[in-house]
């Protein structure tokens, strides 16, 4: 197999031929048509997130086919094309596991980051975190579900039933989030960097009621707010911007230091909260709706090869949607 290879945080991904790996009790061996690249990879390959696996794989928007069933393996199929998120393994015996809360285990592994992900051309990953994904749509178009989508689902539910949504960062998570969230019958209000006019054109083309930068206020008071952007400097301008009893969540898994601010923002039963990976329920639901929806994903292709470009392309903020590396393309 061949993989793009991060061997140290901060360095470039490296083109490498591995040896092939077998799936064991539990896993499942999966070919790879897609898969997206997301922030989170470069938290990981930036070195904003502690003690990876090294060297790692990183990636964990993964679409592809099963070609090797591991012993104990029940409900997949040889051929299967399946889905494997961000949380790629839980323990299922801790506290926060036997309540229906995995999403929080206390001994969990997580895709692209403890352990290989999706930047290969195939992967081992815990069959049950492989969602069948059926044959609607192409390997690229379904790929940026599995975070962007997913993570995108479970912080729309946190935010509860909102009629007004803000959403800070409109990048591949909110692309995606305000098709859903027009289709509940929300409104949604985007905030991108200030005079960042390309990404308020792509949210005016997909429906937001209003668009601005995230140093601007709101025309009218918000239901709820979900923050994509990694910015710590937003929080208090989303809880500004949101109602009495109104609820902000940050929905990434890093994010720059919070300023201080005054309590009267918070005040008025204003709620902060995170949204911290997925459950297994989380990736039922979504991707059952996905189809319902009609979500259509906007992707940039890249081969495999090119992952350091992929990465240096969201980095700087190029990216119009949601980029996603394939295997089979050469280059």
């Amino acid at each position: 197999m061949h993989a793009m290879l991060l061997r140290q945080p901060g360095a470039a991904l490296e083109w490498t031929n591995l040896p092939d790996r077998q799936p064991g009790y539990g896993e499942i061996r999966v070919k790879i048509g897609a898969c997206g690249v997301c922030c989170t990879d470069l938290h990981v390959v930036d070195g904003e997130l502690a003690h990876p696996k090294r060297p790692v794989i990183p990636g964990h928007e993964i679409v592809g086919r099963i070609d090797v069933l591991g012993e104990g393996v029940e409900g997949l199929r040889l051929g299967e094309r399946v889905g494997i998120p961000w949380l790629g393994h839980t323990c299922g015996v801790c506290p926060y596991c036997t309540s229906g809360h995995e999403n929080l285990c206390d001994d969990p592994l997580f895709t692209g980051y403890t352990r290989d992900g999706g930047y290969a051309t195939a992967c081992i990953a815990d069959a049950h975190y492989a969602f069948p994904l059926g044959e609607a749509g192409s390997d690229a178009s379904l790929a940026p579900l599995l975070c962007a989508g997913l993570i995108g689902w479970r912080a729309l539910v946190i935010a509860g039933k909102s009629k007004t949504l803000g959403l800070y960062g409109f990048g591949a998570a909110a692309h995606i989030l305000a098709q859903a969230a027009r289709w509940q019958g929300r409104a949604v209000f985007a905030f991108t960097k200030p005079g960042d006019t390309k990404a308020q054109a792509f949210a005016k083309r997909l429906g937001a009621a209003w668009v601005g930068g995230s140093d601007e206020a709101p025309p009218e008071p918000l239901d709820a707010a979900i923050i994509f952007a990694p910015a710590g400097e937003l929080v208090p301008l989303a809880l500004q911007a949101v109602r009495k009893g109104g609820r902000v969540v940050c929905a990434g898994i890093h994010m720059s230091d919070i300023p201080s601010f005054p309590y009267r923002l918070l005040w008025e039963e204003r709620q902060l909260l995170s949204v911290a990976n997925l459950t297994r329920q989380d990736g039922i639901d979504f991707l059952r709706l996905a189809p319902e929806i009609g979500i259509v994903t906007q992707t940039t292709i890249y081969p495999l090869r090119q992952a350091n470009q992929a990465l240096d392309d969201l980095r700087a903020g190029r990216l119009e949607g949601a980029a996603v590396l394939v295997p089979a393309l050469l280059g």
